[in-house]
């Protein structure tokens, strides 16, 4: 596993913003309404996981959903989630309390996201200064949630492009400004998705070895 937390990636790319968290959903939301989207097999593995691109999706939507839900409570729980009731449809596939009606078909799965992701905006938008989420890698701020939510968006981006058939890139300043909160190890000197890819397990930089385990931190650095 690297260890991100030994050296500080600098902070001059700026916070990341509620702003770029909205752009971050809107993106993903473009990229799976498309017609080519529309028309693919939405049962094909995403990239490299073993999850369908559906499952994915769903998976998706659920992060984005728990981790508005974690920011909701005025007295947050210190060291656990939110008690929601999570099911799990068959060994193997994932634990979750968001699920899309399979009737409604991949529209209606986008839909599913695109709410579960603007829940999480509103709840950065709104968030107090000292308001905290609890997570397993640092109970974050709602800048760190937001952060946490892109990882999710653009990675899985990655994985569902892959699954579908379609292109995806995920924009340089966002991603630059999700590395500075999360990754402080990460490489300054890369082009900053490429450098995301390879920061969460997905993607190779020149004359670096990939990461065999990964993780981010969310805590917020005094």
């Amino acid at each position: 596993m690297v260890d991100h937390a030994r050296a500080q990636h600098p902070a001059d790319v700026g916070p990341v913003t509620p702003e770029d968290l909205a752009e971050g959903v809107r993106l993903v939301v473009a990229l799976l309404s498309g017609p080519d989207a529309a028309a693919a097999d939405w049962d094909r593995p995403a990239g490299t996981l073993e999850w369908s691109c559906w499952e994915t999706a769903e998976h998706l939507a659920d992060d984005l959903f728990a981790y508005a839900a974690q920011l909701g409570p005025q007295s947050p729980p210190a060291d656990g989630y939110v008690p929601f009731a999570y099911r799990q449809e068959a060994p193997g596939k994932p634990t979750s309390v968001v699920f899309a009606q399979r009737a409604a078909g991949p529209r209606g799965l986008v839909q599913v996201l695109e709410a579960c992701g603007a829940l999480l905006v509103a709840m950065v938008r709104t968030a107090r200064p000292q308001d905290r989420a609890f997570h397993g890698f640092g109970t974050a701020d709602a800048e760190g949630s937001a952060a946490m939510g892109l990882v999710e968006l653009f990675v899985h981006a990655e994985d569902l492009a892959l699954g579908l058939g379609l292109d995806w890139t995920a924009p340089a300043g966002i991603s630059a400004r999700v590395l500075a909160r999360l990754f402080p190890a990460a490489p300054t000197g890369t082009d900053p998705w490429p450098t995301l890819l390879w920061a969460t397990g997905r993607g190779d930089l020149p004359g670096r070895q990939r990461p065999t385990g990964w993780r981010w931190y969310s805590a917020p650095r005094g």
